[in-house]
């Protein structure tokens, strides 16, 4: 028969485990920012990951990328171009 003891341990690591395991899914507020602790070596957010949402940081990230960037370095458009019409 084993002994008290062994069994005690045994309930202790089993009772500490099971707490361990379920504190990633008591708070997900508590989760999200533990992920953004981890370092990049580590498995966690790469350098040029974007903000996470409902953030001020997200909120200036997102007025920055609706911005119209593009409109003076694109060009032309070749459909109102006057050579969209002429004839190849």
């Amino acid at each position: 028969m084993p002994s008290f003891h062994r069994v005690a341990a045994a309930f202790g690591l089993v009772l500490i485990s099971c707490s361990l395991s379920g504190c990633g899914s008591i708070s997900s507020f508590v989760a999200g920012g533990m992920a953004d602790l981890i370092p990049a070596w580590a498995g966690g957010l790469p350098a040029g990951a974007p903000p996470r949402p409902g953030t001020p940081e997200y909120d200036a990230y997102v007025r920055q990328r609706e911005t119209p960037q593009g409109e003076a370095t694109r060009g032309p458009d070749p459909s109102t171009s006057p050579s969209a019409s002429a004839i190849h």
